[in-house]
């Protein structure tokens, strides 16, 4: 595939904007609405883990399927799903059918991007991308799905606003709330319309074949990141602020909106660390102290404590993406990237939805932030493990 770098690659920054409103507003809503049900902190954790692991499976058929289909049919098919996912939400209310939606689904719980699209748009932006750019062609393509993402949790407090305000229901409010799905998987899709033509594909895509072996060591290393941070995804960080300290919905979504910018912005500096420290001293360097502001924010005993280390989490937590994609994309041969998008993926997705329901009968018994603890535990030794791989040769 070619490409003029920032032109070619706007419709997939456009379109992940788009997508990531949507996220936003549910990551923040979907534990209040289920709670709102009656549903208990391990059906809400179960719910959770069920999105993820469908995540997981397709990303998987994305990642594969774009060697028959061609990334554009892909894309287009994932928008349908999406749209269709957003019905489901808004029509079901009881707990079995709502494991079935949430896992054959594209509602995704934690506040970043754990979908089918990953793969597809990973691999484009890498090819239509020259390499010593692609950090922060990454960043600029985080940055603006950051942003809405944050609008997007801000906004996530209107339906019960709306519904108090009118004296109606919350939870069907909030249920139908839900619909913002299919209005952002049509935005999404005529986005993704900008890209005909510019992604043919150049060459047969044969899986992995000579990156197979450093694919694999990342994938297991991303894993144990994503079972840490299975402990603390947005939805579930929205329950504890909840349990713990009364947060009020306002707040909640306030505080979250204030990360996501924090989250946001830092992207940028991210591209600009890893041109002088290189990828995986920036992945670390900025990682570590966030998964200690974590842990903190487990043990602190008052909610501004609490929102204060999160928002200091927020602003260097994910600063490891761009050099995480960029990392992946230059250590693989070109046709290899939709492969090793999806094989260091999906086991992110699945450890991520290992641990949510376990984060959830945790809060049952207990309104410590032992998810937190644990979570920013295990993401520090994750750091440590890659911090010790013969990676960087920048």
């Amino acid at each position: 595939m070619n490409g003029s770098g920032g032109d070619a690659t706007r419709p997939l920054v456009v379109a992940r904007a788009i997508r990531a409103f949507a996220d936003g507003f549910a990551s923040v809503l979907l534990a209040r609405y289920l709670q709102h049900l009656g549903f208990s902190g391990f059906r809400i954790g179960a719910i959770i883990t069920a999105t993820l692991l469908g995540s997981a499976g397709l990303t998987l058929w994305a990642g594969l399927r774009l060697n028959r289909w061609g990334p554009h049919r892909v894309l287009l098919a994932s928008c349908a799903l999406m749209a269709l996912t957003g019905v489901g939400f808004a029509t079901v209310t009881r707990f079995a059918p709502l494991l079935v939606v949430g896992f054959i689904g594209t509602l995704n719980p934690s506040g970043g991007d754990v979908s089918l699209f990953l793969p597809t748009e990973q691999a484009v932006l890498a090819d239509l991308t020259e390499t010593g750019r692609r950090p922060r062609r990454f960043a600029i393509y985080n940055l603006a799905a950051a942003l809405t993402a944050a609008a997007g949790a801000l906004a996530s407090a209107l339906p019960e606003k709306l519904a108090t305000a009118n004296g109606w229901d919350v939870a069907t409010i909030e249920r139908l709330s839900f619909l913002v799905y299919v209005v952002t998987a049509i935005g999404a899709g005529l986005a993704y319309r900008g890209l005909r033509g510019q992604i043919a594909l150049a060459s047969p895509r044969r899986g992995l074949h000579r990156s197979r072996s450093i694919v694999m060591r990342l994938s297991a290393l991303f894993a144990l990141d994503s079972a840490g941070g299975g402990f603390a995804v947005q939805s579930l960080l929205v329950l504890y602020l909840d349990l713990r300290f009364g947060l009020s919905p306002a707040a909640t979504g306030a505080t979250l909106a204030a990360a996501g910018v924090l989250t946001a912005f830092s992207q940028l500096a991210s591209a600009r660390l890893a041109g002088r420290l290189g990828l995986v001293r920036t992945m670390v360097f900025t990682h570590l102290p966030a998964n200690i502001f974590l842990i903190l924010a487990g043990i602190v005993p008052s909610a501004p404590l609490a929102v204060t280390f999160l928002l200091l989490r927020a602003a260097l937590s994910q600063m490891d993406v761009p050099a995480r994609q960029a990392l992946v994309m230059r250590l693989v041969e070109p046709d290899e990237r939709a492969a090793a998008a999806s094989v260091t993926n999906v086991p992110r997705s699945l450890a991520t939805a290992a641990t949510p329901a376990l984060a959830g009968l945790m809060l049952d018994h207990t309104s410590f932030g032992w998810p937190l603890v644990i979570g920013g535990a295990m993401k520090a030794l994750y750091d440590l493990l890659l911090l010790a791989q013969p990676l960087d040769r920048d």
